[in-house]
């Protein structure tokens, strides 16, 4: 069972503010890093995250994860077109996989995910997206069509919250939210006080 709440941050420094504060599940997402950064950057996350208790999603970057003793890593569909889902899998790593339309969700159930995502269920300022808004009655859709843990993505509020948990999510993945919060400590322990209340 996924935690209902799962931030995503850019840096190995967020994954340690967030995990400090009790959250259990975080996303290193390292877009732009230089890659001479990104092996000590999971290290640290890694670290830092064990201490607390946390686990530790790896994005894109399978190959490291797994050099960096990783145990759960998340593909966007363009990854799944490098990436070695069966060395993913060798190494013990748990797997998420993106997923924005019936084909992408299609695709990423063939390599038997650990949970999948889908996004963005409302309009994002994050990135630019080809995809319009999702709707919360695609989650539900996307639930039962997937058959395993589904991660909502993409605009969520805390109080939008209750809607998407509502609709069949079981995670909801947040990134401006709480990054881009003016207290993103407090905003962090607002939903994971909204989040505990439901389990």
């Amino acid at each position: 069972m996924l935690p209902r709440f799962y931030p995503i941050v850019p840096d190995a420094a967020w994954a340690g503010r967030l995990a400090r504060l009790g959250v259990k599940l975080i996303q290193l997402r390292m877009k732009d890093a230089p890659a001479a950064s990104v092996p000590p950057a999971i290290a640290h996350a890694l670290m830092v995250c064990r201490e607390c208790g946390c686990q530790l999603v790896v994005n894109d970057f399978w190959r490291e994860a797994i050099d960096c003793g990783a145990s759960f890593v998340h593909l966007g569909q363009g990854d799944l077109e490098t990436a070695d889902i069966k060395a993913i899998r060798r190494a013990g790593l748990k797997l998420g996989i993106s997923t924005h339309s019936h084909e992408e969700l299609g695709r990423a159930l063939r390599e038997e995910p650990d949970y999948v995502a889908l996004g963005p269920i409302y309009e994002t300022t994050l990135k630019v997206m080809p995809w319009a808004p999702q709707g919360l009655a695609r989650i539900s859709e996307w639930k039962a069509l997937a058959k395993r843990p589904l991660v909502a993505i993409g605009g969520i509020t805390l109080e939008r919250a209750p809607l998407v948990f509502e609709a069949g999510a079981d995670s909801i993945a947040v990134v401006t939210d709480v990054v881009a919060h003016p207290d993103p400590e407090q905003s962090t322990r607002d939903w994971l006080k909204a989040v505990s209340s439901r389990c």
